[in-house]
């Protein structure tokens, strides 16, 4: 055979070297394939063989069944069905009455429905939202438990994205050398405490589900878990943690999953990294996780193929290293990637919020929420650019207390909700000033400061149970979702709304309160602040600032402020003429026509007339403006450990710098003067805390030009666990150091002496009731002391033996949480217990309130507080203003003495706000410095 030519192709067809290596080909592919078998033995395989094949075949089925876990998609909320079952009912312990609420004002998650409605609710489920027929005739609704609420205010449970509490040992966060920044395997479900009662407090302020987080320390922090938020309310009523599980009953592999992560200085501050650092870390985790869902993938491509097949071969070989890939550790940071695990970032700045962003679009993962978010309001376009939908998760007024959180705003729901930007107010649930119970506040504050009402209340009921996903059974008051509602004893946005009843599942929480409720209530939506157009607020402005101006200031509704104190308050269509500071006139509309001559006039809606506010600060207003960074005031350890020699006393008068934006809120709330507290150490027990001072908190001066009040206001000494120094060990140690400095001190022209003798008050910080009857005593051995108690949360067990001993209080538990040990019998008020303020009120002890927290961000709220003390103890008008002024300057003996040349107002400051200040949506209009007679601030806001 002759050679072939060197550039023809060969012929397949003829040419037998083709034909012989194409059917060699061709036979190694049916081999590999299977398509075709070469003979053998004709001898059956043995037994064992069988065996081991049938061994195979089962383990590869286990092994396939977690890949169709793996890949299976995200669960994803539908709309129910009106038949729907709740997967939480059981016959034993579920709601077996159906219950009928008649005549309800109904939130429905979306909307306020325009008429009265009736709502059914069976088995743990919403069945029925219909129009009241006034002739219906309920009687074909035999068994059924009806209520009329005559217009009541109904919403869906509200919904508390972020928690901690049902964690009472604080197992929050998982820290340890072993497992680093990363902890994407623990697990929130792993540290729920079953008999955690703040779950029924949070549960009576309407909150009825929560999702309980592990802490912010870590960059991965563990997996969340939803829960509905009613102690033992299994089949067998027992401490059981599966019983809180809003899935409850619901396959464990088919429920929602929630990872919490964390950006920014929280870890940065934990583990030494930069963020430069912590998002390496992170990408490396994330990378690692990609690598092994790849060989997941391709594992079980290949596993299903030899199970098709039927390749023994195959199925060994893929057996044969362990199975399918996988790394518990890895696990849930994969399932990220799967898009079955819901993320929530602790994230507060932008650049953060960025960067997680810029993560989650290389790996492929969907962010739900970005929480805490307090900057968020600067980069809503931003934000909605990702195309993720994220929640922006935020506390209302929380703020300032970090770096991070230092250029929060009070608009930012506002802000965000006219950008298209979900907003959702949660609790944080983990100290005395972020109450769940009183999680609806936030919204009232969010609606107070521009955010309309719809969406307001969405911001606790549907948005966050859309986050969540749970939007098909949470969030909203529709047939088909879980029998979760609250019914209001007025607007839920008021000031003091309170649950009448809360159901979960369709059970009620509170003892019956609808049989009394009243005919005919119709709830009203409290307004905005008002929006004053800068141009308009100018023009205002330009005639307040002249020393000389004259204004004619009519519309006031309700006057505070009079030429004799007997006759308060004054309420009618008022008028007023204001004089260079001084008011002149004041009558009904037309009396001061005579005065008013070439006054520039300002007619106001709903004008009220209020003394200056006072407020006494441990925050460290006038002294930092971080609460947490030293450097940005004061500085650090101001107050030296273990010495209380009258020398080293620390003076907050000489560590005060008038600025910052906690002092700013101040302004804002009306308050005209601070008493403020040394600071005190950062994590340091400290038994003296030092000497307080007043100032005026409006005003351009310095300390220079007047603005301190009073220079040594009172000694402040601590009680209890925070003020077991090593000096003062204990409680025991501390009292006996206190009477000793006492008994030492009587009759000296000291500062203890004065103390001692009654001229400077003595402010004791204390918390337990248990150490208020140890300051009693000690009053009773020592008269003279003018004593008064700060915080006091448990002054009402206590109330008839402080009153007898004419012991003053500086009140701080108007909303108490139970949070310390120390504080942990106080009751924690209505819908639950009576308030503490109705038994201090009823044993006639004298005191005024306060706040405490973590800076000073909320001071703005105080005559907010004085509302919500005045509805809940049903006090006056008048007694709720004196909370925050008359009293506390008694209590403290700031000497406020009017002045009698100064015209109605005598030289004491005022302040005029156009709306009720003790309600939602009152704004302060302008601020009179009454001993410097002139106006020092003009319709005060945020920058």
């Amino acid at each position: 055979m002759g050679s072939l030519p060197q550039n023809r192709p060969p012929n397949l067809a003829t040419d037998p070297r083709c034909y012989l290596g194409l059917c060699l080909v061709l036979i190694a592919l049916l081999v590999q394939t299977h398509w075709v078998t070469f003979p053998g033995p004709r001898s059956e395989p043995g037994p064992a063989v069988l065996r081991l094949h049938q061994h195979q075949a089962a383990q590869l089925e286990k092994q396939l069944q977690k890949c169709n876990v793996l890949q299976q998609p995200p669960v994803v909320a539908l709309p129910p069905a009106a038949t729907r079952t709740n997967p939480r009912w059981t016959a034993t312990a579920g709601q077996n009455q159906t219950i009928i609420l008649r005549n309800a004002t109904l939130f429905d998650g979306e909307r306020t429905i325009d008429h009265a409605v009736d709502i059914t609710l069976h088995h743990g489920v919403i069945t029925h939202v219909v129009p009241t027929q006034p002739t219906q005739d309920m009687a074909a609704q035999q068994g059924a438990a009806v209520f009329q609420l005559n217009g009541r205010f109904v919403t869906p449970g509200l919904v508390d994205m972020h928690s901690h509490h049902l964690d009472v040992t604080d197992d929050l966060n998982e820290i340890h050398p072993d497992s680093g920044p990363l902890t994407p395997f623990v697990r929130a479900l792993d540290s729920l405490k079953t008999y955690d009662e703040t779950t029924t407090m949070f549960a009576s302020g309407g909150v009825t589900a929560s999702l309980i987080l592990p802490g912010s320390a870590n960059i991965m922090g563990g997996e969340a878990v939803m829960v509905k938020n009613r102690l033992n309310s299994g089949e067998n009523a027992e401490q059981v943690v599966e019983d809180l599980l809003l899935e409850r009953g619901i396959p464990p592999a088919q429920r929602h999953r929630y990872m919490k992560m964390a950006c920014g200085e929280n870890p940065k501050s934990v583990y030494g990294h930069t963020r430069m650092g912590n998002a390496f870390v992170f990408r490396k985790q994330m990378t690692e996780a990609q690598k092994l869902l790849q060989s997941q993938d391709s594992w079980c491509l290949q596993a299903a193929a030899a199970q098709e097949t039927g390749d023994t071969d195959a199925i060994a070989q893929l057996l044969s290293n362990g199975g399918l890939p996988e790394d518990f550790a890895l696990e849930p940071s994969v399932a990220m990637l799967r898009g079955q695990v819901g993320i929530n970032i602790h994230c507060y700045e932008p650049e953060d919020m960025e960067a997680m962003i810029r993560h989650s679009e290389e790996f492929g993962f969907r962010i739900q929420a970005f929480h805490h978010a307090l900057e968020a309001w600067r980069v809503p376009e931003m934000l909605k650019a990702s195309g993720q939908n994220i929640t922006i998760a935020i506390f209302s007024h929380f703020a300032h207390y970090k770096h991070e959180a230092y250029d929060a705003s009070l608009y930012a729901g506002k802000i965000l909700s006219e950008h298209g930007v979900s907003v959702a107010y949660k609790s944080d649930a983990s100290s005395e000033f972020l109450n769940a119970k009183y999680l609806l506040a936030q919204a009232a504050e969010g609606h107070s400061f521009g955010l309309p009402e719809n969406e307001a209340l969405q911001s606790v009921t549907s948005i966050p149970a859309t986050s969540l996903g749970m939007n098909d059974r949470i969030g909203y008051a529709r047939p088909g979702f879980d029998a979760d509602l609250v019914i209001w004893d007025s607007h839920p946005l008021s000031n003091g709304a309170t649950p009448l009843q809360v159901y979960i599942d369709g059970q009620p929480t509170l003892e019956d309160k609808l049989g009394t409720v009243a005919s005919n209530h119709v709830p009203v939506s409290p307004p905005m602040r008002p929006n004053v157009p800068r141009d308009q607020k100018a023009g205002m402005c330009s005639h307040l600032w002249p020393e000389e101006g004259k204004l004619l200031i009519t519309g006031i509704t309700k006057s505070f402020i009079s030429a004799s104190d007997a006759d308060l308050p004054t309420v009618d269509d008022l008028e007023m003429v204001l004089d260079s500071g001084r008011i002149t006139c004041m009558g009904a509309a037309g009396h001061c026509a005579a005065a008013s001559v070439n006054a520039v006039p300002i007619q106001l809606e709903n004008g009220h007339l209020y003394p200056g506010l006072t407020a006494v600060s441990v925050g460290g207003l006038g002294l930092v403006d971080i609460a947490t960074d030293p450097s940005t005031g004061d500085g650090g350890d101001a107050i030296a450990p273990d010495n209380v020699a009258s020398e080293a006393l620390v003076y907050a008068k000489y560590g005060l710098r008038l600025q910052g934006k906690d002092l700013v809120r101040a302004q804002m709330g009306g308050i005209t003067k601070v008493v403020t507290v040394p600071l005190a150490p950062i994590e340091r027990s400290v038994f003296m805390r030092g000497v307080s001072t007043v100032f005026e908190a409006s005003g351009q001066g310095t300390i220079l030009d007047g603005r301190i009040i009073k220079d040594d206001v009172a000694l402040h000494v601590v009680l209890g666990q925070e003020g077991n120094s090593p000096l003062t060990a204990s409680v025991s140690s501390t009292i006996g150091l206190l009477r000793r400095i006492l008994n030492e001190n009587q009759g000296l022209n000291s500062l203890y002496g004065h103390v001692a003798n009654g001229f400077l008050p003595l402010v004791a910080h204390v918390k337990s009731h248990h150490d208020m009857l140890q300051l009693v005593q000690v009053k009773r051995d020592y008269p003279s002391v003018n004593m008064v108690l700060f915080g006091a949360f448990e002054a009402a067990l206590v109330a008839e033996q402080l009153a007898k001993a004419n012991i003053s209080l500086i009140y701080t538990a108007v909303q108490p949480n139970p949070q310390a040990w120390e504080a942990k019998d106080v009751p924690v008020g209505p819908p639950l217990t009576a308030s503490p303020i109705q038994a201090l009120v009823d044993a006639g002890v004298k005191f005024g309130i306060a706040q405490v927290g973590l800076g000073d961000s909320n001071i703005h709220n105080l005559v907010i507080d004085a509302g919500f003390a005045r509805k809940v103890a049903g006090l006056s008008e008048l007694d709720a203003v004196n909370l925050v002024s008359k009293n506390i300057e008694e209590i403290l003996g700031l000497d406020v003495k009017p002045n009698e040349t100064g015209g109605i107002n005598r030289g004491r400051d005022f302040v005029l706000y156009e709306g009720n200040p003790l309600e939602w949506g009152a704004r302060v209009v302008f601020t009179v410095d009454g001993a410097h007679e002139k106006v020092v601030e003009c319709w005060p806001d945020e920058n």
